[in-house]
């Protein structure tokens, strides 16, 4: 998984801010989590929390009160032995039994540490998990999280709390990865431990063969979205004279020919994709594709109505 030798910033000097065992937290990694946090709460209140709502229902209904039947209400609705015991009509009102757990499987292998635009994969995914559970914890949900690589590396119980969510962005953005892009470990790790019945995302380039058993295993036993970040140099690279690559996942540094690597590339690529969308479709699961060369809110809302026209029907 090649992408262009880039440089890498130098790590700031640590400041006072609580943090993993006590220990000090950068300045730019505090800003990093601030501006998410202040950038996707407004996504939040701009729509986001609502489109939510109507899109992950709760488990089901469960029942509030009985009040007098009304010209218009449903028939099916009376509570007959109300009814009878009254002399006048009442229905049952229910409301929705929400008692959701969204929970984020998201990855934090080396691939996701490579960007060719203003922001790498790996932010990306920690903007998309802040989004995704402020909007869950604004709407009273339970948010969960496991990051993995090639094994799970770190599990986070689901919880209401927005300080969770902060701890989520924190880890995303500065928990090293300790090894490859393997799903298929990483998910299977993630399923034996999730035992409740969840709204699942999973968030990761998709770079290598799908991990098929997973994700048909967890789309047995929860309602599955994969969230897939792109990069355009994930696509293509340059086709032009010697290009010095770097894998982003051992730190291999290659000399290619430039237009010969871009076609393979392109072609390895396309078939990876392929047999990605092959699977989904065979699946029946939904597929959110974000891009860190393109703004994401529309592409985000746009998919949450078109999800909720297809579970309306």
């Amino acid at each position: 998984m090649f992408g262009l030798l880039a440089r890498r910033p130098k790590p700031s000097p640590p400041v006072d801010a609580p943090a993993r065992g006590g220990l000090r937290l950068p300045a730019d990694l505090l800003r990093k989590v601030r501006r998410i946090e202040i950038a996707t709460n407004r996504l939040v209140d701009q729509g986001v929390a609502g489109d939510y709502h109507a899109v992950f229902k709760g488990m089901g209904m469960e029942f509030a009160e009985v009040r007098p039947y009304q010209p218009g209400d449903d028939v099916r609705t009376i509570d007959w032995n109300v009814t009878a015991r009254m002399g006048t009509p009442f229905i049952k009102k229910f409301v929705e039994e929400r008692d959701l757990t969204i929970f984020l499987v998201i990855d934090v292998s080396g691939s996701l540490s490579f960007g060719s635009r203003a922001i790498l994969k790996r932010e990306l995914a920690a903007e998309i998990a802040a989004l995704l559970a402020f909007a869950a914890v604004r709407n009273q949900d339970r948010v969960g999280a496991a990051l993995v690589s090639d094994r799970m590396e770190l599990f986070l119980p689901p919880q209401r709390r927005r300080t969770h969510v902060l701890r989520l962005v924190r880890e995303v953005l500065d928990r090293p990865a300790h090894g490859g892009t393997d799903l298929q470990q990483g998910l299977d790790a993630v399923l034996s431990t999730l035992k409740r019945r969840s709204v699942l995302f999973v968030i990761s380039d998709f770079l290598g063969s799908p991990c098929s058993r997973a994700l048909k295993a967890a789309a047995a036993r929860h309602d599955l979205i994969l969230v897939e970040i792109v990069d355009p140099r994930d696509q293509e690279i340059p086709a032009v004279g010697p290009v010095v690559l770097r894998d982003a996942e051992t730190g291999r540094v290659a000399l290619v020919d430039g237009k010969k690597a871009a076609r393979r590339h392109a072609e390895a690529r396309g078939r990876e994709r392929e047999e990605l969308t092959r699977l989904i479709r065979r699946l029946g699961v939904d597929r959110l594709e974000l891009r860190t060369d393109r703004p994401y809110l529309k592409t985000i809302l746009g998919f949450f109505e078109q999800r909720r026209r297809r579970l309306a029907r």
